[in-house]
């Protein structure tokens, strides 16, 4: 598979790697079984790795994996401990009226692979930023509290503010016409595991992100 990720960082211990659109982290199931995943392309290249953290296999932008078992604890322990700053991109549908905004609504996964708001979900908080308003559509800096499978994706849907390109949350036949997910995790920021210092990364969006900006 060409073009499916960059390097932004390899040490020892740790890659971060800037993941293309439509590039599967781990392997799937069923229909997706065949299809090649970050985790084996980087072991081809680099050994073994072990993931840390997911994103959606149409999402783009940054993901971490340790190299180590050593690592993989560290890293995994500051992920669940929410000791990670994690910030996306999110292009979505309609002008969100407020500046800012919290969604603070328990998520739980459904046997169809979507996710729903329900009393009985798990926590999940969703912050968000206004950056730039389109005509019919908003660009938010998305940060997440928790990292619940869907999270940002069922929160906003949940809002009235689908993000764009999504099928699964919005109206399938209007979001096929996009040809992406508008959802990029552009920058990490967390304690290095050797200096306990603070580390961050970024990555700008991609073209075919871009792209669909430029036409809204």
């Amino acid at each position: 598979m060409k073009n499916a990720f960059e390097v932004v960082r390899e040490t020892p211990d740790l890659l971060v790697i800037n993941k293309h659109s439509g590039v599967l982290t781990m392997p799937a199931r069923g229909d997706l079984a065949k299809e090649k995943h970050l985790v084996g392309l980087l072991h081809q290249r680099f050994g073994k790795v072990f993931v840390v953290h997911r994103l959606d296999r149409d999402a783009s932008g940054l993901i971490l994996f340790a190299r180590t078992e050593k690592a993989h604890r560290y890293y995994s322990g500051l992920f669940e401990t929410r000791a990670v700053e994690k910030h996306y991109l999110v292009v979505v549908e309609g002008k969100v009226a407020d500046k800012r905004g919290e969604i603070d609504k328990p998520l739980k996964q459904r046997g169809s692979g979507r996710v729903s708001v329900v009393f009985d979900g798990k926590a999940s908080v969703t912050n968000y930023e206004v950056l730039e308003r389109h005509k019919t559509a908003t660009v938010l800096d998305v940060s997440i509290a928790t990292g619940r499978r869907h999270q940002i994706r069922a929160h906003l849907y949940s809002i009235g503010h689908p993000v764009i390109g999504d099928p699964m949350y919005g109206d399938a036949a209007k979001q096929a016409k996009y040809p992406r997910l508008m959802l990029h995790a552009w920058k990490l920021r967390f304690n290095d595991m050797k200096t306990c210092k603070p580390v961050s990364f970024e990555a700008d969006p991609p073209a075919d992100f871009l792209g669909v900006l430029n036409v809204l």
